[in-house]
């Protein structure tokens, strides 16, 4: 009788409230493709000569050695970072100064200048990628920026044309979606005018283009004290959801590094996590998914039919009773109506199991009269 009153099964769990997460991201794959989270290390690899001018550009700009131990591959996932000699767990991996780092503040200040209050971090991040992405060879980020991925290899849900959508349109993660493209779309109307102002770096810029430039921020920047930096080299790992490295930052030195959480032989694949994420989060910002992912949730929704005769006396007990809504560990909102659940507890004693709230406020939608919602009551 439960299950009557359970508008849908929403996979999404918490995405892209604030633009970027304080967790690396990296490159997207194929769409809903099964990302590496518990493949062996050791994958399929060929080295990557799109990059061929990457890593001694990126050496003579920062004036020290990046990674002595890692190359640059493909494997079966897309590009991919491969141990080159042994690696060993505490060792530091990856070292990238903080001034070979792309940030907001690279943006030149006569730009910067007549953008709004209301224009963020991200939106002027992807102004800095379109502006050097139009500049070309002429560029002295163009090694780097040549290696960003295109737009037609990037799934990100917000990519994703109407019709494909579609195929996600009962679930929170397609309204999420629409409501990420319309902030997108708000900061290409408010920039708009900045655009023009400037023909040289942004003639004929479209929302399509912005759009590309304004997902590869989100799904390869960091959180930092700049407000979001892209971090050549290091946005180039694969996600695995068991690994504990991430990318750490030192203000004090002025470096962004990778410790090793666990031994690499020369071949192995190594990999960092983006963050405890949902396979909803993953799809939204990544546009991949993981099988058997420790991290993914389930949010239902409960609403009380309108042909209920009880459905106003429903809606005012859950408007009276209920806690304020909050954002869940993805940073996704949920309503008062909406309960993340991320794994039923089994006979083994694993997982959370059902929320009590959630089964306190199915018995009161369950109720068929007045009386029974009164003995209910105290369950609030």
């Amino acid at each position: 009788m439960f299950m009557q009153f359970v508008t849908g099964f929403q996979i999404f769990s918490s995405a892209i409230q604030p633009p970027l997460w304080a967790t690396s991201r990296c490159r997207i794959r194929t769409r809903c493709n099964f990302s590496n989270s518990s493949y062996p290390h050791q994958v399929l690899q060929y080295i990557d000569e799109e990059c061929g001018d990457f890593l001694p550009w990126l050496r003579q700009k920062s004036g020290a050695e990046i990674s002595s131990v890692l190359s640059i591959g493909k494997s079966i996932y897309g590009r991919s970072l491969f141990a080159c000699k042994p690696i060993q767990a505490g060792d530091c991996i990856l070292k990238v100064p903080y001034s070979v780092q792309l940030a907001p503040d690279n943006l030149h200040p006569s730009i910067n200048s007549l953008l709004g209050q209301d224009i963020g971090n991200v939106a002027k991040l992807a102004l800095v990628i379109l502006l050097h992405q139009r500049l070309g060879e002429a560029s002295e980020w163009a090694p780097y920026i040549s290696c960003l991925p295109r737009v037609e290899d990037m799934h990100s849900t917000v990519l994703w044309s109407d019709e494909e959508l579609k195929m996600i349109k009962i679930s929170s993660l397609y309204h999420e979606t629409l409501k990420h493209k319309a902030q997108i779309e708000k900061d290409f109307s408010s920039i708009k005018h900045v655009l023009d102002r400037f023909p040289e770096y942004f003639d004929g810029v479209t929302l399509h283009e912005f759009k590309h430039a304004y997902n590869l921020v989100e799904s390869r920047g960091w959180v930092s004290t700049r407000g979001v930096s892209m971090i050549p080299f290091a946005d180039f790992f694969n996600h695995d959801a068991n690994s504990e490295t991430d990318v750490l930052s030192d203000d004090f030195k002025q470096v962004s590094e990778v410790i090793a959480d666990e031994n690499y032989a020369p071949g192995d694949e190594v990999l960092i996590r983006y963050g405890k994420f949902s396979n909803a989060r993953l799809l939204l910002d990544f546009g991949f998914i993981i099988p058997r992912n420790k991290y993914d949730q389930v949010k239902v929704e409960v609403n009380a039919p309108q042909n209920d005769h009880l459905h106003a006396l429903k809606l005012d007990l859950l408007h009276r009773h209920t806690t304020p809504s909050l954002k869940d560990v993805n940073d996704l909102s949920s309503q008062e109506n909406c309960f993340m659940v991320m794994e039923v507890k089994s006979s083994s004693g694993k997982g959370r199991g059902i929320p009590q709230s959630l089964r306190a406020l199915a018995r009161v939608l369950c109720c068929t009269s007045p009386q029974g919602l009164r003995y209910f009551l105290p369950l609030y």
